[in-house]
């Protein structure tokens, strides 16, 4: 059955007030016609999980600058200062967390995992108002799975069912984040018939997708 809608049809899936998954580095990997929908229809007040502040007006400094980003969990900003001016005047409140632990958390999430034990941040400002275990003479943080309303893709190729295909660096959060959210939006650049993909190219399979939308 084809998972197919227009840009503007998988828009009235998302709403104000949610939190949303975006994959991408700096950018790339990231929906650029999905995230352009969202500054159209000014769709805000969201909570972003992405992995950096990427640049002003690229990727999701395009939600920043439209001022539709209440909170961001995130591993870094400093390659937005847009972004780093809005956390330091109050407007974006930020969640910082090493980048294994953000991509652990939303494993987490997907697998079903009440939480990871991770050494990493213990002694450090990210341990506050965690809780600490030691184990076997080792001291650990309990990090508690990260899922979202809403998980926004980006993959190279795609059929009517959802089966997806990367291409190079651009895979990164993408195959993690389809696993851990409520409903799962997908922008392909090059949308094909089922069968048209080769199920050894597969990474994440159509069952973690709810809509395919064609990409620009």
């Amino acid at each position: 059955m084809s998972k197919v809608k227009t840009v503007q049809e998988a828009m009235e899936f998302i709403q104000d007030g949610m939190t949303v998954m975006l994959p991408g580095f700096l950018g790339v990997g990231t929906p650029k016609a999905l995230i352009d929908a969202i500054c159209e229809r000014r769709v805000g007040d969201l909570t972003v999980i992405y992995n950096d502040g990427a640049f002003p007006g690229v990727g999701i400094g395009k939600l920043v600058r439209c001022g539709l980003v209440r909170k961001m969990i995130s591993t870094h900003t400093g390659t937005n200062p847009e972004l780093v001016k809005a956390v330091a005047d109050g407007k974006i409140e930020m969640e910082l967390l090493p980048q294994g632990t953000l991509v652990e958390r939303i494993r987490a999430a997907g697998a079903g995992l009440g939480g990871i034990l991770t050494p990493t941040g213990v002694g450090t400002s990210v341990e506050e108002g965690k809780t600490v275990m030691e184990l076997d003479g080792n001291t650990y943080l309990l990090e508690l799975p990260l899922r979202a309303d809403i998980a926004l893709l980006y993959a190279f190729k795609g059929d009517t069912a959802g089966n997806l295909v990367y291409r190079r660096t651009a895979r990164n959060f993408n195959p993690i984040m389809a696993t851990a959210a409520d409903l799962v939006i997908a922008e392909v650049e090059n949308l094909v018939d089922i069968g048209e993909v080769e199920p050894e190219h597969v990474v994440t399979p159509g069952i973690f997708v709810d809509i395919v939308v064609k990409g620009v």
